[in-house]
């Protein structure tokens, strides 16, 4: 070993040291954070089992199976706000899925340079409108529209005694299940359509340009090579998108029409979890109406749970695929 690498040796020895002392300072720092994370959640749905403890211990299995909400009476039930919250945010997933995918193909593959960017700071815009505005403009505009120039076309065209006329029964005021479901999809759309761009923008573009110089149309391309590049991204974007429209408060409280019971049609009024949360617990005094509220909001959790949990299994299958 000659004298020269001696010296460097010994020069960088020092350094290795106080590197190893900030890795291992680094490593608890984040396990700290983890940890916290972790005990947080573990809180959280402790407070939540405890309660709702006196709400489960009072109606039991059946809380989970009556629709009927009668605060006078002091008889819970959770069934109404959870089908009302399946609902909207099934039809608002199944609305906003194809336009958000229809806006990030076009961004990245049709759309010219030009308006490529003003476009996408457009859409990144609408994902971040407080929830609150979308259900004002839900309540004073789209409403009174939707009342007018759907609800009472499609009410009048049903006849009589067909299961058209029951699927759109109920009052034309602009609010419902169907007005909130569309006013979710419209919320949930420019968050999704961002996510999907930015999964078609990891696409190498030497990859789009093989199937082009193959002779594939842009059809095929996007068919036969971008999807599938980015299926396992776009089910984690589908699947946060659909946590975001069932945990949604303000917008639903606006334009749902708050009554509790099973929805009857697409234009019936209904409620769902948050909605009801949001409406009733500050007006809670009873122990029981407050126990159940926060039993709803446990319910909404394990909901909310088992929808990322399914999204972690569906992107494990594709993953291995």
């Amino acid at each position: 070993m000659t004298a020269d690498a001696s010296v460097l040796i010994a020069a960088d020895a020092p350094r290795s040291a106080r590197g190893t002392g900030l890795d291992r300072a680094f490593e608890i720092l984040c396990f700290t954070a983890a940890t916290f994370l972790l005990a947080a959640l573990g809180g959280l749905i402790v407070s939540l089992m405890i309660g709702g403890w006196p709400a489960f211990a009072h109606f039991g299995i059946g809380f989970f199976f009556s629709a009927e909400w009668d605060p006078v009476k002091e008889i819970y039930g959770a069934a109404g706000a959870v089908t009302g919250t399946l609902v909207t945010a099934t039809l608002a997933l199944i609305f906003a899925l194809p336009l958000a995918l229809g806006v990030a193909i076009f961004l990245v593959e049709l759309c010219p340079s030009r308006l490529r960017r003003p476009i996408g700071t457009a859409v990144e815009l609408l994902a971040g409108i407080p929830s609150i505005v979308y259900g004002m403009w839900g309540l004073f505009v789209f409403a009174p529209w939707f009342s007018k120039h759907v609800q009472m076309p499609i009410m009048m065209s049903a006849e009589p005694g067909t299961l058209w006329e029951t699927l759109t029964t109920g009052v034309p005021n602009g609010s419902g299940i169907l007005s909130a479901s569309l006013i979710l999809a419209v919320m949930i759309l420019p968050f999704m359509a961002a996510t999907l761009r930015e999964l078609f923008l990891t696409i190498p573009p030497q990859v789009r340009e093989s199937a082009y110089g193959l002779g594939s149309t842009t059809f095929e391309v996007i068919d036969k090579v971008s999807l599938p590049y980015i299926r396992t991204g776009a089910i984690g974007a589908v699947m946060l998108g659909l946590g975001r429209a069932l945990g949604e408060t303000m917008a639903v409280t606006f334009i749902i029409g708050n009554s509790h019971g099973f929805p009857t049609s697409m234009f019936a009024s209904g409620s769902t979890i948050a909605s009801t949360i949001a409406n009733e617990f500050a007006e809670a005094t009873g122990v029981l109406h407050t126990s159940s509220l926060i039993a709803l909001g446990l319910v909404l959790f394990v909901i909310t749970f088992i929808v990322l949990a399914l999204a972690r299994v569906l992107i494990g299958k594709q993953a291995n695929l």
